[in-house]
């Protein structure tokens, strides 16, 4: 059994690999390590080409992932197929100073830390050439992520080494999905971790581009509340949540302009709401359920199962409000708790027979 395994998640980096790889045993020189590539599917021939390595080397082990995505639960099911009692995740896209690794493993031995972090922002590090506009985003999402973890200088680093035991005892409790898995790390463990610090400096990106999109950002403050919120609700909930918010904006703005030209409120009503719940769904199927996004034939089969349960979630909705209302709450109070009521049944029901079964409602 090796003592290290580097954990690098792979998707469109195909042109990155074979200096990394390089790079590693350049920098690994003296320890027993291997490194795992999660290749995530974008028919670019990674998979391809880290298992001629593999064939080559035995410390390479390819892990390829198809019909899922994202860079977090890509390091988990790295991390997790390895039994090594260290873990490095370092990106594929060698920006991240790979020579470090050896001082990161030496740092937590030292300290006996759960955690080692590559740090772009304590003392002796730096973000190199990144934009000045990315540099500032993540700025702001380190002072938005001291309400998880305070004392880390770089919470949003992708760049760390994490202990055997640590990821064990915490893993379930992650929420799995985006790109700051070392946040959702620090988070899942609610205080109890031993963290060190090491500073690098950030390289330039040489091949391929940026995985940062709306999406991820989304993904960011979803991972926030999750934990704020005692991860209470599934994290999915979230995201379905903030998609039927926008639902709220659609049936409002395509009322208004049918009422004005048809003067019938009921046939205005009804072409409203099924404009927001086919909003609603192509949101879900990018955002909230982009790792699992139906395409083609199954995306049509889709959108019926998600009116027929949002149908039924608004029956329910209307008969939650009427019984509240009756039992002497403020109308307000009742209408809310049919909304409530109505969007955990719409969530749990459409993660069933939307997305694909009950285990997408517990991520």
């Amino acid at each position: 059994m090796p003592e290290l395994s580097v954990v690098v998640p792979a998707f469109r980096e195909r042109e990155n690999i074979p200096a990394l790889l390089q790079a590693l045993e350049q920098a690994l020189g003296g320890l027993d390590w291997e490194t795992i590539i999660v290749v995530d599917d974008a028919y670019d021939g990674s998979e391809v080409l880290v298992r001629e390595r593999a064939q080559q080397d035995r410390r390479v082990r390819c892990l390829h992932r198809i019909g899922r995505r994202g860079l977090a639960s890509a390091c988990i099911e790295g991390m997790l197929a390895s039994s090594a009692p260290y873990v490095v995740v370092i990106d594929a896209d060698l920006q991240h100073d790979e020579r470090l690794v050896p001082q990161l493993l030496a740092a937590a031995r030292h300290a006996q830390a759960d955690i080692a972090v590559a740090s772009r922002y304590m003392a002796g590090g730096s973000t190199g050439e990144l934009a000045p506009g990315r540099v500032r985003l993540s700025r702001l999402a380190i002072a938005l992520s001291t309400t998880l973890c305070k004392g880390l200088t770089d919470p949003m680093s992708g760049f760390f080494l994490v202990h055997r035991t640590f990821l064990d005892r915490v893993v379930r409790n992650l929420y799995g999905r985006g790109f700051k898995i070392l946040l959702d790390l620090i988070a899942a463990a609610r205080g109890e971790i031993r963290v060190v610090e090491l500073p690098y400096r950030m390289r330039s990106r040489a091949y391929g581009e940026s995985k940062l999109s709306a999406r991820v950002v989304a993904e960011f403050f979803m991972l926030l509340l999750y934990h704020l919120t005692g991860r209470l609700l599934p994290a999915r909930f979230f995201l379905f949540a903030a998609v039927g918010v926008t639902g709220v904006g659609v049936h409002l703005c395509v009322l208004w302009p049918v009422f004005a030209m048809s003067q019938n409120f009921l046939l205005s009503q009804g072409i409203a709401t099924w404009a927001a719940m086919t909003s609603n769904f192509f949101l879900n199927n990018v955002f909230t359920y982009g790792d699992q996004r139906l395409r083609g034939r199954a995306m049509w089969r889709g959108l019926l199962t998600f009116y027929a349960a949002c149908g039924v979630g608004a029956l329910i909705n209307l008969a939650i409000a009427e019984w509240l209302f009756l039992k002497a709450l403020p109308y307000w109070v009742a209408g809310l708790g049919g909304a409530v009521i109505a969007a955990l049944w719409n969530f749990f029901m459409t993660a069933s027979f939307t997305w694909g079964g009950s285990t997408a409602a517990k991520r």
